[in-house]
């Protein structure tokens, strides 16, 4: 495992727009969109990573679920892996923001490789619960996607306890597998659209007057203020582009929002290219929103493309300033390269460690610099603590 020194990347291509149909008037922007908590200190942990590393890096699954930021990491020296064996001894190997099984974390970390697990909090907060309501002999009902990276990774943490329900429907076969009333307790998939989490909720305290729950719900704030703010879109809007992934659960859960809001042309796209400006019909107001693992610039792109006559305004819902700081394994790493970097050109590493170097502005930096060569944002502060 060796180290590099910095880099620089491009941003994504642009998209060249085509004329919009003649009924397309106005572009109602949802607020917020895109990029979560989450998914920003994921991101730039990783960017991190190409950065410092020679590459190849590894990730263990998909970072995000977005395929576009897949495939520029890869341009960028990252092997994406379905197996930790497959990542050599020594190796910089990433475990993806979705959360890992516990025996792969800790496999994850043999054969000396440097391992950084950029989970998301929220979703270490369900994995926690998980395993405290295990421990006091509770049976768990798991409201989430089978085979998702998220749903697999929880349902490990406690498999004999844990029972998987996808759906209302799903309920009456695991209802008798639950031998002890007292000790049934409730936890969800992050991702979710709020009516998956809320009916199934209210099905299981129908049965089970003492269901445990969190005392906040588990479903993450990012996915619940995007779900609202497209609802208030979609009400306004004859159609909404949906911007991100397939396999996202969150954008899925979006295109779900708006069509019970009422809104029948709904159309998820991975980037702008995918847009079919014929498919919007006579739609005078277009709805857009990105998914939390998608790029703002594709949103713009989106827009240029739609070429609203009258331009864009924002639907507002609430703000969001919440801020995941840089996996543990990061934050103890790069202080030390700080320190070596200033002993080399004759600085004070123990200065150089205090600056905070990459992550001393960490707080304002945005995750779309990675696409850019980490235009700002990423001084080391080795010519401050040489001074």
């Amino acid at each position: 495992m060796s180290l590099r020194g910095p880099w620089s990347g491009g941003t994504l291509g642009a998209v060249t727009s085509d004329p919009a149909p003649e009924g397309v008037q106005r572009v109602l922007l949802a607020e917020p969109r895109g990029f979560c908590a989450g998914v920003e200190m994921a991101i730039k942990a990783l960017g991190w990573m190409v950065r410092v590393f020679e590459p190849p890096v590894y990730c263990y699954h998909e970072i995000v679920h977005n395929r576009l930021v897949v495939d520029r990491f890869r341009r960028l020296g990252v092997v994406f892996v379905d197996d930790v064996d497959e990542v050599p001894p020594g190796a910089p190997l990433m475990l993806s923001a979705h959360g890992s099984p516990p025996q792969l974390v800790a496999e994850a970390s043999e054969a000396g490789r440097f391992v950084v697990d950029a989970v998301c909090p929220l979703v270490t907060k369900v994995h926690h619960e998980a395993k405290v309501r295990a421990a006091k002999g509770y049976t768990i009902l798991y409201v989430g996607h089978a085979g998702h990276d998220e749903a697999e990774g929880t349902l490990a943490e406690a498999p004999g306890q844990m029972r998987l329900v996808e759906r209302e429907d799903d309920l009456a076969a695991v209802l008798p597998t639950i031998t002890d009333p007292s000790r049934v307790a409730l936890l969800a998939q992050t991702t979710l659209a709020l009516h998956e989490w809320q009916n199934i909720t209210a099905q299981a305290r129908a049965e089970y007057p003492e269901l445990w729950t969190a005392t906040r719900d588990d479903l993450c704030f990012a996915t619940t203020n995007r779900q609202a703010a497209l609802r208030a879109v979609a009400a306004r809007a004859d159609a909404v582009v949906v911007i991100g992934s397939s396999n996202s659960s969150n954008t899925i859960a979006l295109t779900k929002a708006a069509r019970g809001a009422g809104c029948e042309i709904v159309l998820r796209i991975d980037d702008p290219e995918e847009l079919e400006l014929d498919a919007l019909g006579d739609a005078k107001v277009v709805g857009v929103t990105a998914g939390a693992s998608a790029p703002e610039d594709l949103v713009q792109s989106v827009i240029d493309k739609l070429a609203p006559r009258d331009g864009v305004e924002g639907v507002f819902v609430t703000d969001e300033d919440e801020y995941f700081p840089p996996p543990r394994a990061l934050r103890e790493l790069v202080p030390l390269l700080d320190g070596l970097g200033a002993l080399l050109v004759g600085g004070d590493p123990a200065r150089a460690r205090e600056l905070g170097g990459l992550f001393s502005t960490d707080r304002d930096a945005d995750a779309s610099a990675v696409f850019s060569g980490f235009d700002t944002g990423l001084d080391t502060g080795f010519e401050v603590a040489a001074g």
